[in-house]
């Protein structure tokens, strides 16, 4: 294994990433930490067999942003303050390898939730505290070796609307939509990706581009469609721990529908994400990332985190 300086390595990636072009993404809802891990898709972890991940996601939107400058609460009468909203996810994954070629995936999350505003008629706070199974997604891949040292795929799949649209707060009052747990929509997902193995098999580079779009409205809601493109780093500083650096660019449309905010929803968020990986046995991999905002524009006036945290295990059964 050849030896590189990981600063170095790591300024590459991001120069590259910001040459490619321009979630934790905002809302008065909920976020998901926009840290790609699927390392089958990195050329982190390859052969045939089951893989179960499980990866735990905090993001504390606790910041009001209007385009891409800080904003503070108006107390305007007849209008809503975002104050917070505080999501603990935790994400199950099961991935299913057939060979080199094709694999199969099932991804559930638990959505675990607390959000609260000011409605500005009484002033009144108002909160939820949701607790519940979010959409599940499914996908197949398609990868093609290039050669020894580098790989392309395909990634085709459906977000089924399992998590729930209903939840209320212990007054009986709905949650905005953006907020429940599920956005009650079938989303078509596409992506490629590619990856490299650079200096001895130490050091590889992947990029990958997501793209994920509601096919119709459910009861006068659709979110918007969402374009994500990751580039990243992985440098072994040993044979078991590993040194990670991504750069996640994540555009949104605006939510639609008479029950969405499109004017208070949809931007541009530009995060780079440091981490580090260990495998602890040959069939377990434990990770974490910290994902830090270069840049973020929103619709409106929305809540945003000024960081987000990602701690998670892969495990092959």
């Amino acid at each position: 294994m050849k030896n590189n300086k990981p600063a170095a390595v790591f300024a590459l990636a991001a120069m590259m990433t910001f040459s490619v072009n321009p979630a934790a993404h905002a809302s008065c809802g909920g976020a998901f930490c926009s840290v790609n891990t699927q390392w089958e898709t990195q050329g982190a972890w390859t052969g045939e067999g089951l893989r179960l991940g499980l990866r735990y996601e905090y993001a504390d939107q606790d910041q009001l942003r209007r385009g891409s400058d800080k904003a503070e609460p108006e107390g305007l009468p007849g209008t809503i303050d975002e104050t917070r909203t505080l999501n603990r996810n935790l994400l199950a994954t099961l991935d299913y390898s057939l060979g080199p070629d094709w694999a199969f995936s099932a991804q559930m999350p638990w959505i675990d939730r607390v959000h609260s505003h000011v409605d500005n008629n009484g002033p009144t706070v108002e909160s939820w505290n949701i607790g519940s199974l979010g959409d599940l997604r499914l996908s197949a891949r398609r990868q093609f070796g290039l050669n020894e040292a580098s790989a392309a795929g395909i990634q085709l799949g459906l977000k089924l609307p399992t998590g729930s649209i209903k939840e209320t707060n212990r007054d009986g009052t709905m949650a905005e939509r953006s907020l429940q747990p599920g956005t009650g929509t079938t989303d078509a997902l596409l992506g490629a990706y590619y990856y490299r193995k650079l200096e001895g098999d130490a050091t590889t580079l992947f990029t990958q581009l997501m793209v994920q779009a509601p096919f119709s409205e459910r009861d006068g809601y659709a979110p918007g469609q969402q374009v994500m493109l990751d580039v990243g780093l992985r440098y072994a500083f040993t044979l078991k721990t590993s040194a990670l650096m991504q750069l996640n660019v994540h555009w949104k449309n605006r939510d639609k529908g008479a029950e969405a905010e499109p004017d208070e929803s949809g931007g541009t968020f530009v995060n780079i994400s440091p981490g580090i990986s260990h495998l602890f046995t040959p069939r377990l991999q434990l990770y974490g990332f910290v994902q830090l905002p270069l840049y973020r524009y929103v619709n409106g006036t929305q809540l945003t985190a000024d960081w987000s945290a990602v701690l998670g295990m892969s495990w092959k059964m």
